[in-house]
């Protein structure tokens, strides 16, 4: 490989077969192979003019960076792995859009890991980790202490979405899902309910356990006692339209349920207007916690609690820049308000 007329390059006979290396591209320009790897590396130490020769150069003589070798250079991959429990909840593929555009901003790519139904993080996060990602975040899953434990000890950071779970040793970033629920029971109470049932979503999350204890605290400072209570199994639109036919079917009806989340909440819907013949909001109130897209849809016009996921993405941002700069505190959960968003799926019985 030779220089030819002017300042242009060509490719000779090369001494050996294979993809052009940077260090030959270095060796044309009469630069370092650092400078060839920094203008590939946004935001590095370089002038626009050498990155455009680089640029140039590459182009010319059929040069590709090659990420798996700059892994083990700088033993970094610029991956971010993503685990996702429950890609059926709308919330989610939302969730995992922003995080994506947001991680891209620092140069970070994203490896989505979904856990099959049935499966624990645990027992699927060794694969995950063969990627060598360089950290972890973790939505609508939990992971053990011993298993943050030993992430850690790889020096791989572990962050959960919308979960959080005391003692487990890992930063957790989340919707304040209490203060969420109280707001839904002050809402409902001001606008004169007073037989209000709650569906609660999968047990032994934290989401719901919130939700329900931030529900009933606040009815209880009001001076109100819930009416009804369903479980269901799963966040799912089935789940949510099961738990209102077994809430509804008898005679005795409350005049509000709010739903765990949004998706359940439109399951409910469909149950009360297409099976049963209820009208919301006249014979029945409706809300929901989530505020996916559906929720404004004209057909649903469901009154629910916006998750923050603009400012929960950019903590959680924050927080893999700080690891990265090996600067992250002590961990703890951050916890972040939600906002009600009133829609038509909601009776002011005051009126």
């Amino acid at each position: 490989m030779s220089r030819g007329n002017g300042s242009k390059l060509r490719v000779l006979d090369r001494p050996k077969a294979g993809p052009v290396t940077a260090k030959e591209v270095a060796r044309e320009l009469g630069v370092s192979q650092s400078t060839i790897s920094r203008a590939f590396t946004k935001d590095a130490s370089i002038s626009a003019d050498m990155r455009l020769k680089v640029m140039e150069a590459s182009e010319r003589l059929g040069y590709k960076p090659n990420a798996m070798a700059r892994t083990l250079i700088t033993r970094r991959s610029g991956i971010v792995g993503i685990v996702m429990g429950d890609l059926t909840n709308p919330f989610y593929p939302e969730v995992l859009e922003v995080l994506a555009k947001r991680l891209q901003q620092q140069n970070l790519q994203t490896l989505l890991f979904n856990v099959p139904p049935g499966q624990e993080v645990d027992d699927e996060l060794p694969l995950l980790l063969q990627y060598q990602v360089d950290a972890v975040v973790i939505t609508s899953a939990t992971i053990s202490s011993a298993m943050a434990k030993s992430c850690a000890a790889r020096g791989i950071p572990v962050l959960l979405f919308n979960r959080y779970v005391p003692g487990s040793g890992v930063h957790a970033v989340s919707c304040d899902n209490y203060e969420g629920a109280r707001l839904v029971a002050r809402y409902l109470a001001g606008r004169g309910h007073r037989k209000l049932a709650y569906v609660a979503g999968k047990k032994d999350t934290s989401t719901t356990m919130d939700r329900e204890r931030g529900f009933n605290d606040e009815l209880a400072a009001l001076g109100l006692t819930l009416w009804g209570r369903e479980e269901a199994t799963d966040y799912t639109h089935e789940q949510g339209r099961e738990t209102a036919l077994r809430l509804l079917r008898g005679k005795r009806r409350p005049d509000a349920i709010f739903f765990a989340n949004d998706i359940m909440a439109i399951g409910g819907l469909d149950a009360m207007r297409g099976e049963l013949g209820i009208r919301v909001p006249e014979d029945i109130s409706v809300v929901g916690f989530d505020d996916i897209q559906m929720a404004g849809w004209p057909s649903h016009s469901l009154t629910t609690v916006r998750q923050p996921i603009g400012a929960m993405v950019e903590k959680t941002a924050q927080l893999l820049e700080l690891s990265a700069a090996g600067k992250l505190p002590k961990p703890r959960s951050h916890l972040i308000p939600g906002q009600l968003i009133e829609r038509s799926s909601c009776q002011n019985r005051r009126k």
